[in-house]
């Protein structure tokens, strides 16, 4: 097998390269797998402003929202506004075969797509809830805590789909019809998350500052308006590089993230498509719990005010 090849009109090159020196992979691995879930993988890159992680030789890995000046003109691009940074960023949207390639070829290792459309970013498709375990955690705690979140969303009459994150956490994928502005959907996201910290406050924690975790498996609730998430299927820049793999809420206590990965998570599919078929068609988000999480203040707002209350206190005692 040489180093170069041609696939769908993409040069691919420097295939036998090693994606970083723990990947345990090449990009000839990298580009091989994409390209065998690529039937799975682009509908749920397709039509999304798409941010990519990419790791090249001699660099340290970076993300990429902007796409470089190289480009080809057949890659559909989409121009957005960034309101933090005052400008306008020219975002990838992967809709085919050819694209993926192409990324797969510039190193992209990571697909995190947005929530929303590319003709309405902050009109997100899905609410997320991200479980995140606190460090040395084994991941049976994460899957407690999913239950937990799988339990309020049934308690809310609502259903989700779940994969690993890739690393060690779990993303809980609900979809949601449009009839919920961006600002709806964030309140419903923290309501959610506070049901599910209520279950059992014990194993589960809504604190947005790390200190005040206490051990415990964060519900992450801040995935709304214009954010990214990992895509199902996406490859992660990890030892051993793992992939967001879409698990059965029945199969959850017997998976472990590691499963799944560039070289093992084709033969796992087993020419299905658990992502599309887990997934629920899209959900009215209740009013009832659109309004509880109004009453939620906004975790980044609050951690700010929280974190200027403690610098005034420490002062004032010191």
């Amino acid at each position: 097998m040489g180093t170069s090849e041609k696939r769908d009109g993409v040069e691919l090159t420097n295939l036998d390269q090693p994606l970083t020196d723990d990947a345990g992979a090449t990009k000839r691995d990298l580009v091989d797998y994409l390209d065998a879930v690529a039937d799975r993988i682009l509908p749920v890159l397709a039509g999304r402003p798409l941010t990519v992680l990419r790791a090249l030789r001699g660099r340290a890995p970076f993300m990429q929202k902007n796409v470089p000046k190289y480009t080809p003109e057949w890659v559909r691009t989409v121009a957005i506004w960034a309101e933090a940074s005052h400008r306008e960023i020219r975002y990838a949207v992967c809709d085919d075969r050819r694209t993926l390639l192409w990324l797969a070829n510039q190193r992209a290792i990571e697909y995190h797509p947005a929530l929303g459309p590319a003709d309405d970013i902050y009109r997100p498709t899905h609410l997320v809830l991200d479980l995140d375990p606190p460090g040395g955690a084994d991941f049976a705690a994460v899957v407690a805590v999913a239950h937990l979140v799988r339990q309020a969303l049934t308690d809310s009459g609502l259903t989700g789909a779940v994969k690993t994150s890739g690393s060690r956490g779990i993303h809980i994928f609900v979809p949601i019809d449009d009839s919920a502005p961006v600002d709806d959907v964030a309140a419903a996201t923290r309501a959610l998350a506070a049901r599910a910290e209520a279950l059992d406050p014990a194993v589960a924690t809504t604190a947005f500052i790390v200190a005040d975790r206490a051990g415990k498996v964060f519900i992450d609730a801040t995935r709304a308006g214009g954010a990214t998430v990992a895509a199902a299927y996406s490859p992660r820049l990890r030892p051993g590089t793992p992939v967001s793999f879409p698990v059965a809420w029945s199969d959850l206590d017997r998976v472990r993230p590691a499963d799944f990965t560039v070289h093992t998570a084709v033969d796992a599919l087993a020419g299905s498509d658990p992502w599309a078929d887990a997934m629920p068609a899209p959900q009215r988000l209740p009013g009832a719990l659109i309004e509880h999480g109004r009453t939620i203040p906004v975790a980044r707002v609050a951690a700010v005010h929280e974190g200027k209350r403690r610098a005034r206190a420490r002062r004032a005692s010191g």
